[in-house]
């Protein structure tokens, strides 16, 4: 194990060299973001929003993705059926997009939004509401289920702990990693797929942000997981990721129960690469994250655009096993629908 740098107050992302000021972690957004201070070309700049909502009651969920890669610009929406199983996603691209896409320097206000003739997609933050509007007529889920249209609302409790990250690379000190991660989001509105209206309720269903900004190198492999849920009717969730930057002065890797932040060191995923559907073992060198994850849908995608190239496996499934606080308490849980991903990308 080794110690983790905690940054507790606000202060610039960059310096006049555009390298980390100060790397490490917190449970809030302490660093200021300026696109203008990064030390790079557009082509290497990499700007996301991503939100993951689920309904383990109902057993559907749904994904969008807004994000500006410098050489191309992607907007999804996916689609997620844990009953059948099984996930359609529909995508749309922009060609060059260099930064133009209008993010917000801040996961804490703004609005970015993606439009042209099959989708309509927009992430508008006000006060400690986020708003996700979609309107996608291109999108098909097999016969009589054209298109797809609604708005979400996730609360945000400003008292909450999240996970916020800023790392660099070993081999590139000006490249960088500036992450926001936040869990436990109650969510509430409906989605029409077809025909067919889907709920989400404030009172079982959550929705997980991740907020990303970074100048990185070319290729990386990253492993994700993320879950949030309630345990005794307490909010309960975690954040956990590893595979790329240097995490000497930091990991992400989080426990969130009763809105409070629980650090834990290093994790690992031992899975099956060769086959995504068996089951997962994560585990914490700490000892305090010991899960099984029996995986129920397999969001798989390869892309290949020559200089952009992409491997991804996101899975959904359902979390069991032991996790244990900063205080010592443990906690059991059982079937926590969540994800955990493996991704492979030349961008």
């Amino acid at each position: 194990m080794h110690p983790q740098n905690k940054i507790t107050e606000s202060c610039e992302l960059l310096d006049d060299q555009g390298r980390v000021t100060r790397p490490g972690y917190a449970v809030q957004p302490l660093w200021r973001y300026d696109r203008k201070k990064i030390k790079a070309g557009w082509h290497r700049i990499k700007e996301w929003d991503y939100y993951a909502i689920l309904s383990p009651e109902n057993g559907y969920g749904i994904t969008f993705t807004i994000a500006d890669l410098g050489y191309i610009g992607i907007a999804a929406v996916c689609w997620l059926d844990f009953k059948t199983p099984g996930a359609v996603q529909y995508d749309a691209l922009s060609l060059l997009p260099m930064g133009r896409t209008g993010f917000p320097s801040t996961s804490g206000t703004g609005t970015v939004a993606f439009e042209n003739k099959n989708l309509k997609l927009s992430f508008a933050v006000s006060g400690h509401q986020r708003v996700i509007t979609v309107d996608a007529p291109g999108f098909a889920a097999g016969e009589g289920s054209k298109g797809l249209k609604g708005t979400i609302t996730l609360s945000q409790d400003p008292a909450m702990d999240t996970m916020a990250i800023a790392t660099s690379w070993k081999k590139n000190p000006r490249a960088f990693y500036y992450n926001q991660k936040i869990n436990c989001m109650p969510a509430r509105g409906s989605v029409s797929v077809g025909d067919r209206r889907y709920d989400f309720k404030a009172d079982s269903d959550f929705g997980t942000l991740d907020w990303g900004r970074g100048n990185w190198t070319y290729k990386n492999r990253w492993y994700w997981g993320s879950a949030s849920s309630l345990l005794d009717g307490e909010p309960i969730g975690w954040n956990l990721g590893y595979g790329f930057s240097d995490r000497t002065p930091a990991t992400e890797n989080m426990i969130f129960y009763q809105g409070t932040a629980h650090k834990l060191d290093e994790v690992t995923f031992h899975m099956d690469t060769g086959n995504y559907l068996a089951p997962w073992k994560i585990t914490s060198n700490d000892r305090r994250f010991e899960m099984d994850f029996l995986p129920l849908v397999d969001r798989q995608s390869q892309t290949d655009f020559v200089v952009i190239k992409s491997v991804q496996h996101q899975v959904f499934g359902h979390f069991s096993g032991t996790i244990v606080l900063d205080d010592g308490q443990q906690l059991e849980l059982d079937r926590v629908l969540g994800f955990a991903e493996d991704v492979l990308n030349w961008w």
